[in-house]
């Protein structure tokens, strides 16, 4: 199995890349020669990572029977400080609410399936750097 994307130039430092019919436009900020009219390329890596285990963390709480009206994330990605920029480690910061009534220890395992087995973004990242995570109760 592969995944093949096509990615446009379209002008200046814009391109488009097209997803599986879905296109996703990004652009530099207009100080480094573009029109700040898309996202940026690396901030999508932390995007995809937490797009992966938050699918993995909704479908097994939801195989647990876990009730489930807030979930958030918060990704950070340390860059190194020489050229290439390149991120070389990742937190992940997992948000539900305490009023939903959720079993700390599924919610737990939940995470941990989703890190150690599923999530293949975390998997491939962990060759850059560690994957570090915490779950907090708001």
């Amino acid at each position: 199995m592969h995944h093949d994307i096509e990615c446009a130039w379209k002008g200046g430092m814009a391109f488009e890349a097209d997803l599986f019919g879905r296109i996703v436009r990004m652009d530099a900020k207009e100080a480094d020669g573009g029109h700040d009219d898309g996202v940026r390329p690396k901030p999508l890596i932390l995007a995809a990572l937490a797009g992966c285990t938050g699918m993995d963390v909704v479908s097994i709480l939801g195989k647990m029977r876990q009730p489930l009206s807030h979930f958030n994330m918060r990704v950070k990605g340390e860059l190194s400080s020489e050229q290439p920029a390149r991120y070389v480690s990742f937190t992940i910061v997992y948000e539900f609410k305490t009023s939903d009534g959720l079993d700390p220890e599924k919610v737990r395992k939940a995470v941990e399936l989703s890190q150690e087995k599923y999530c293949g973004v975390s998997a491939t990242l962990r060759a850059a750097g560690p994957v570090g995570w915490e779950i907090i109760y708001l």
